[in-house]
């Protein structure tokens, strides 16, 4: 009897403990969204991940407080997701969760109205949860409101700030409106200038006005030297844009280097030129010019980190054919293998090796590639494929 009473005990205190704990409810992610609407309130998710240190910590420490479990479970829907399965990595994409662990707050429509990181002590992790509640966070949509008209600066900076890496668009429209609607008689803060310019793509974006116009507050926080390197970099956006001849898919260099070299110098001109040129090439698939850029932009290769040459060389390995070309890549990818030896980079080597005609070489790093792909646990099917090909 005695045994039967205090397991009862013990079962009745893990479920009294339970019970002050937050309440996750496993719910797909699209109804405790429609939950949060319908009941007019935020959505809190713990995005996690299982090998995160501080996320158990906080599931065992703060999630468990009765004062912390009280407030989120009467004022939030609340949800755990884990990061890197299941419906967690479309959530992971949508809101750029990229450490752990993130805590997302979700109105009804879906939309971020905060977002916060790390481990938090009990006190701050219940402070942060009142801040977030606010009839503010759940006037509707920001979306809605903010093509109605709103405002409010810090409306509009809570735009800007959530959005900048999910939806760059939206959150620069914000910032725009944000600009446009503060008067020359208001301060410019640090942190007005960092919003700034962190939208500020080109000398057709209509802050740019405000760049020039208040160059003088600008240059209080910035050096001279900076905010014309700055202004030189918005020009040459444009520069840019002009010279693409988009019927035909090339970059005009002639162009190019006539309206830049003015503004930053032939050395730097030629730099950003090659660097255009890498980009827009690769991203149209014209591996014939990625191939002429390439070798112009790395011919020293001293002058580059070791994966940006591994990117290199592994676009030439699956694109390129001229002999001379793949040796010039080879070398770049053996830049990377001498600093760590991955599965990845001596793997790239060896396929170059082979296309070269230099089979014992590539077996060689392709024998390596497999053993350290195994001794890490990683595939080494590539590497075995390419050992086939060689006997």
């Amino acid at each position: 009897m005695k045994k039967f009473t205090s397991g009862l005990f013990l079962f009745s205190a893990i479920a009294v403990f339970a019970q002050e704990a937050i309440q996750f409810q496993e719910l797909p992610f699209k109804d405790l969204v429609a939950k949060a609407k319908k009941e007019n309130k935020i959505v809190f998710i713990d995005a996690y991940a299982s090998w995160c240190g501080p996320c158990k910590m906080m599931e065992r420490n703060v999630f468990t407080q009765k004062p912390v479990g009280d407030y989120y479970n009467s004022n939030f829907v609340n949800a755990r997701f884990d990061m890197e399965k299941g419906e967690g990595r479309e959530i992971a994409a949508k809101y750029g969760v990229r450490s752990y662990p993130t805590y997302l707050f979700l109105n009804g429509d879906g939309e971020l109205v905060s977002q916060n990181y790390g481990y938090m002590e009990g006190n701050m992790f219940l402070s942060m949860a009142q801040d977030i509640n606010s009839p503010n966070n759940k006037k509707g949509s920001l979306k809605e409101r903010f093509a109605k008209g709103e405002k409010d600066p810090e409306f509009l900076i809570n735009i800007m700030k959530l959005n900048s890496s999910s939806d760059f668009d939206f959150a620069k429209k914000a910032s725009e409106r944000y600009f446009e609607n503060k008067k020359k008689t208001d301060v410019f803060t640090k942190d007005d200038i960092g919003l700034l310019l962190f939208f500020l793509k080109s000398s057709e974006d209509k802050n740019y006005n405000v760049f020039t116009e208040r160059k003088t507050e600008i240059t209080k926080f910035l050096p001279e030297e900076t905010y014309k390197e700055f202004n030189n970099q918005m020009k040459l956006s444009k520069i840019v844009e002009q010279s693409i001849d988009t019927q035909n898919k090339r970059i005009n260099s002639e162009y190019f280097m006539q309206a830049a070299e003015p503004l930053v110098g032939k050395h730097d001109a030629e730099v950003k030129l090659n660097q255009i040129k890498l980009s827009y090439y690769e991203h149209n698939a014209n591996f014939p010019e990625y191939e002429k850029a390439a070798l112009e932009y790395y011919k020293n290769t001293e002058a580059f980190e070791a994966n940006e040459l591994l990117k290199a060389a592994w676009i030439f390995s699956e694109n390129v054919k001229t002999p001379s070309s793949l040796k010039k890549a080879a070398e770049w990818a053996e830049k990377s293998v001498m600093i760590n030896e991955t599965p990845e980079n001596t793997y790239i080597v060896a396929k170059i090796y082979f296309l070269i005609g230099k089979k014992d070489l590539a077996k060689s790093y392709a024998e390596m590639s497999k053993e350290i792909a195994i001794r890490a646990q990683k595939d080494f099917s590539l590497a075995d494929k390419l050992l086939q090909e060689i006997h």
